[in-house]
């Protein structure tokens, strides 16, 4: 199956201080992972491009648009929030992170490829329509999914999001959007704290208690997104990829292991072979045990490729 690797180096270069969990490394242990296990020769490689500021307010408004444009420092740091910081090549990232999402929806609608993966950083999930937050300043997926609804024309669209944190910008982004349906598992009673009353009916938000193994993800899955994505037949499906639910990340609480990530990869891929000629696009979102993540990302990439 052709699946693109989408990245850009600035990516690389996006970084809030020694201390902080959502580091370059991030991207190194992906990379380095893959190419240890033979797959990364087996993706089609791809340099990002920056997003227009067009593309950025299908999902932003103009001003915060323009407020992260204006905000790029010329040296040291800058704090956007109090988890959130950018340095001078921070712009630069969150341009070619969301501009990746723009790229692999041309890529994967124009049938040159049928599958993208984007290996970007900052994430995006949690950036609000209006506002940066958690780690995130722009919204990468939102980005992606309003450029195959408004560029491209679709009329159902589906974002997935199994990051331990729940995807609130994005839910801010789209809810009430009857052209998306977007479906999330999230560990409750953690930052950001939304998730458990739905903004809209096109939300299947289930949030999971603290301790929960891939058991209870699966159940939900089952029970709750498959009949509505089965109802709701995507175009397209995007998948905020975040990997932070493994039981070795220490910023949340959860316990998956790499089977959970390969299986939940697999039922999305399912989906998406019976309703969108089998047509994804996924963003790497959170994930901070970097051999955990490295491993998690292995195992849904070889599903991407393989199923």
């Amino acid at each position: 199956m052709s699946c693109a690797w989408i990245t850009h180096g600035d990516c690389r270069k996006h970084e809030m201080g020694s201390h902080h969990p959502e580091c370059p490394e991030r991207l190194d242990s992906i990379a380095d992972h893959l190419t240890a296990q033979g797959l990364m020769a087996l993706l089609i490689p791809f340099e990002a491009p920056a997003a227009t500021a067009e593309q950025l307010e299908r999902a932003h408004t103009a001003r915060h648009v323009a407020e992260i444009l204006a905000a790029a420092p010329t040296h040291g740091y800058l704090q956007v929030d109090p988890d959130t910081a950018m340095n001078p090549h921070s712009l630069s990232a969150a341009l070619h992170a969301a501009g990746a999402a723009v790229l692999a929806t041309d890529l994967v609608l124009k049938g040159e490829v049928q599958r993208a993966f984007c290996a970007v950083r900052p994430p995006g999930h949690h950036a609000t329509r209006d506002a940066a937050m958690g780690f995130c300043l722009f919204n990468n997926a939102a980005v992606g999914v309003m450029h195959a609804l408004d560029a491209h024309g679709l009329k159902r669209v589906a974002l997935i999001d199994f990051d331990v944190h729940h995807g609130n910008g994005s839910e801010d982004i789209l809810a009430g959007d009857e052209r998306v349906l977007m479906a999330s598992t999230f560990q409750r009673a953690l930052y950001p704290f939304s998730g458990d009353d739905p903004l809209a009916d096109n939300m299947v938000n289930i949030g999971l208690p603290r301790g929960s193994s891939g058991e209870a993800m699966r159940e939900a899955v089952e029970s709750h997104w498959l009949p509505a994505l089965d109802a709701f037949k995507p175009e397209i499906i995007y998948i905020s990829a975040g990997f932070d639910a493994h039981r070795a990340d220490e910023l949340a609480g959860l316990a998956w292991v790499e089977e959970d990530y390969a299986w939940v990869t697999g039922k999305i891929l399912d989906v998406a072979d019976r309703h969108a000629r089998g047509r994804v696009v996924s963003l790497l979102e959170g994930g901070y045990a970097l051999q955990a993540l490295a491993r998690s990302v292995g195992a849904h990439v070889r599903g991407l490729i393989s199923h």
